[in-house]
């Protein structure tokens, strides 16, 4: 399939796979004319990379995840490089609520030193 096809069907802009083939997580085959070929597992990957960009992981996160499925996984958070990813992206969000609880606390102990009476939700 064509570049266009596979935005359509991943919901990914063409800018965003020839992104992605600039960095080397999707390998677009070349056709006599020149245009980019893709495949059925090519959805598969974009759509995989699409998931994890979508819930925080930068793109370079998402490289274990597509090696993975090029290695004929049925998943891309199946190898253990990829699992070492997630367990570092827990790790990060777990540090981000410690930092986000601490802030909301000072700001609450703020808001209760400011207005007495007022009733901090939460």
């Amino acid at each position: 399939m064509r570049i266009g096809e596979l935005a359509e069907r991943t919901g990914v802009s063409t800018r965003s796979l020839r992104y992605y083939e600039q960095h080397g997580l999707l390998r677009a085959r070349r056709a006599a004319n020149g245009y980019r070929d893709y495949s059925e597992d090519d959805v598969k990957l974009v759509s995989e990379i699409r998931a994890l960009i979508k819930v925080g992981f930068t793109l370079e996160d998402t490289r274990p995840f597509v090696d993975c499925l090029r290695r004929g996984h049925s998943t891309g958070g199946s190898c253990a490089e990829s699992v070492e990813v997630y367990e570092r992206k827990l790790s990060e969000i777990d540090e981000e609520i410690r930092v986000l609880l601490a802030r909301r606390a000072e700001v609450a102990a703020q808001l209760a030193q400011s207005c007495p009476g007022c009733f901090v939700r939460g």
